[in-house]
């Protein structure tokens, strides 16, 4: 028997949740999704010292110490993550623009930009990169106008088909509903337990992916924000699930049949649908869960950014 990870595989690619290194190498994923939280932690580790010292040198150097040059030196240490685990995987890193700029469409391309060229400046091409925006209006329109680059953007801290519908519309490369976050608000809000099959998360998950495949939208489906192994099990024949390694050793160590649960050749009609600002906003408005959950992502990833760039400045003024 194979075990559950390699009958995943078959069905669908496995993406790698993590900046450990050594996981990484280990566990052999197609892809790599980052975030200021996964960053912030790599960087606390061995692996990463001497790119931590390189930037800290490098920054120096610039001659400031001023929120300009910290955010810089913040950019250099995440792609010097992204660009250690671009080493170890065949396919794409996804690398996330600052969470305070979810609301400016204009600053959020501009730091993509930003982002690109520092991994051009490593040899790494923007066919390797995904550019990680926040699933906001203004993150949308970020990744528009992106695409229409040929930079290819993965929409994160999505939670609602509204969402997913405006990101398909701005035809978006790649989607990451998150599941766990979403099943998390709904177990608080309601106080009751959840089997794989009822999961909040995995229901939208499925939704979205019915949606897409029956209107013949090219977005990719990333299932993310993983609580248990049920939740990917659940959701087996997705295009992409990013996935912690710990559930990865999970379903490594388990040699039981895996059956797919997600496939284009069952999925069912439904009706196209568009959405312009006035109806995105108020389908948020209306959807709690969806507001709350995309608001506490954005604080949560912004407060990670800001530990990061006080440990930056602490060491610019040693």
């Amino acid at each position: 028997m194979t075990s559950k990870l390699e009958q995943l595989r078959s069905m669908t690619t496995v993406v790698a949740d993590t900046g450990d290194i050594e996981a990484v190498r280990r566990l052999k994923p197609v892809d790599c999704t980052t975030n200021p939280s996964i960053v912030l932690k790599a960087l606390g580790t061995d692996a990463f010292q001497d790119a931590f010292q390189e930037a800290i040198t490098w920054g120096k150097a610039k001659g400031g110490k001023d929120d300009a040059v910290i955010g810089a030196i913040a950019d250099r240490m995440a792609i010097s993550v992204g660009a250690a685990l671009a080493e170890l995987v065949p396919g794409r890193v996804s690398t996330e623009v600052d969470a305070d700029l979810s609301f400016d469409t204009k600053a959020s391309v501009d730091k993509a930009h930003q982002i690109i060229a520092g991994y051009k400046e490593r040899g790494i091409e923007k066919d390797r990169i995904l550019i990680k925006l926040a699933s906001t209006w203004e993150g949308i329109r970020a990744a528009e106008v992106l695409q229409k680059e040929g930079i290819d953007c993965n929409l994160t801290l999505l939670f609602s088909k509204a969402q997913a519908i405006a990101c398909a519309e701005a035809k978006v490369f790649l989607i990451s509903p998150f599941v766990g976050r979403i099943l998390d608000w709904y177990k608080k809000s309601t106080g009751e337990d959840y089997t794989s099959e009822t999961d909040p998360g995995v229901v939208s998950v499925r939704s979205i992916y019915n949606y897409y495949k029956a209107n013949g939208i090219g977005t990719i489906v990333m299932g993310a924000s993983f609580r248990n192994a049920g939740e990917i099990e659940a959701l087996a024949g997705c295009d992409r699930l990013t996935i912690s390694p710990q559930l990865l050793d999970e379903l490594n160590a388990d040699q039981g049949t895996l059956a797919r649960a997600l496939s284009p050749d069952t999925v069912k009609a439904e009706p196209h649908v568009s959405l312009d600002e006035k109806a995105f906003r108020w389908a948020m408005n209306q959807d709690a869960m969806a507001t709350e959950k995309l608001a506490e992502g954005i604080r949560g990833f912004a407060k990670d950014m800001d530990t990061l760039r006080g440990q930056i400045a602490k060491a610019l003024a040693a």
